[in-house]
């Protein structure tokens, strides 16, 4: 007979929790300890957000936990994921730029290599049962090692909301910091940071940005002046800030700066979650969203008409399958080698002038351009003959042509 959750669980003498030291893990290393679980190790992966690691496995530690890493792969998070989405042109329902997504299958690497380090079987998650994530980490940690058992405490325990599992870190002496007009849900890591629930639950509240935004100056209030930044790129990567050659995490970080003083980078978007409901997040991605911006429009002169097209068709269906939890899938796989293909050639200079939430472009220069002054011209030019263009247009249109005089002749009849 096939065991449930619970049952898996309470046989279970070590697990490993993927821990951020939030409400939800925070409480779940006592439940779990309390729930008959001998030893729960704490794996926390830093993707650029852990501000304390020490003080974040005194916590663990003094929840229950016996012992805790801290693994920080900001720099493996930003080339290998963020920028893989990047170069991809990934946006969810065309505008979710996926920060939360691409975080998932790193960290379920982190957990699938402390539970072999650790010897464990069973891995636990504080997703709950209506989100995107629990779907996420499971599908990774089943491409990973398939042998292993995940558990989500979430879709069997007897805690129903986040007020009681605040009660229940009261009654058992397990520190939060919950101010209830401001927990929003939140989700952080050097490519974005999330917020959801209370006034953003429902649609027809306008975002408090004063009160939500903490990387992005809201736009009325941002600097009255222009700026104007240079992004270089070599074969879709970016690389270099105002001639400055950086780190990929160290360039994600410089751009959040930039362009958060200057209100870039707000999206606020109700989504498609994968278990039916809709779902209202406002993002905050300010590097993120000049670098897609950048991306953009170097590519629109240094790719070939056919794989620009193609690959912006093939964006849509890269993004919902990183949004369903499918990095790890020989599909998504086969797209990335077409992407790294297409970006052969994607390689030069993007200036973009930052505005009071705007971006325009203010020059590209591409290393290798597509766009030649003398064949695009409306002065008189040596290179093109224009009447070349009526033959191409009544052989380009001869089935168009073809059809509707059938259509007038079948009227006669």
């Amino acid at each position: 007979m096939i065991k449930n959750e619970y049952e898996v669980l309470k046989e279970a003498n070590k697990v490993i929790l993927a821990y951020s030291g939030g409400l939800d893990t925070s409480v779940m290393v006592t439940w779990l300890r309390e729930n008959g679980v001998k030893e729960v190790i704490c794996v926390s992966v830093d993707l650029g957000q852990v501000e304390n690691p020490d003080a974040l496995e005194n916590k663990a530690l003094s929840s229950g936990a016996s012992k805790f890493y801290n693994v920080n792969v900001e720099e493996e998070f930003i080339e290998d994921y963020a920028f893989k989405s990047l170069k991809a042109g990934a946006k969810y329902e065309n505008i979710y730029l996926l920060g939360t997504a691409i975080a998932r299958p790193l960290i379920s690497k982190i957990l699938v290599d402390i539970a072999n380090k650790e010897n464990a079987d069973v891995i636990v998650h504080g997703c709950t049962g209506k989100g995107n994530d629990q779907i996420r980490f499971e599908l990774s940690i089943m491409a990973l090692a398939p042998e292993i058992t995940v558990i989500a405490p979430w879709r069997f325990w007897d805690i129903k909301g986040r007020s009681e599992e605040e009660a229940y870190a009261k009654e058992h002496g397990i520190p939060l910091k919950v101010e209830k007009d401001e927990d929003y849900s939140m989700d952080e890591n050097i490519w974005h940071l999330s917020h959801e629930g209370l006034d953003l639950e429902d649609p027809k509240n306008p975002a408090n940005l004063e009160k939500i935004l903490s990387w992005v100056t809201p736009p009325e209030k941002a600097m009255d002046e222009a700026e104007i930044i240079e992004i270089g790129f070599e074969k879709g990567n970016p690389v270099a800030v105002n001639g400055e050659k950086l780190k990929a995490a160290e360039l994600v970080k410089k751009l959040n700066v930039i362009a958060g003083k200057h209100g870039i980078g707000i999206d606020d978007i109700v989504e498609s979650r994968m278990v039916g409901m809709k779902s209202r997040g406002l993002y905050e991605n300010p590097a993120a969203s000049v670098l897609h911006f950048a991306h953009e429009k170097l590519e629109s002169v240094t790719m070939h008409p056919d794989a620009l097209q193609y690959k912006q068709k093939m964006a849509l269906d890269y993004a919902n399958l990183v949004y369903a939890g499918k990095w790890m899938t020989p599909l998504k796989e086969a797209m990335d080698a077409f992407i790294e293909e297409t970006q052969e050639n994607v390689t030069g200079k993007v200036k973009v002038k930052l505005y009071k939430g705007s971006m325009q472009p203010a020059g590209i220069f591409a290393t290798n351009s597509l766009y030649l002054e003398e064949y695009a011209t409306f002065e008189e030019d040596d290179v093109y003959n224009q009447s070349d263009a009526t033959g191409f247009i009544n052989l380009f249109g001869l089935s168009t042509k073809i059809y509707a005089k059938a259509l007038k002749e079948g009227e006669k009849k």
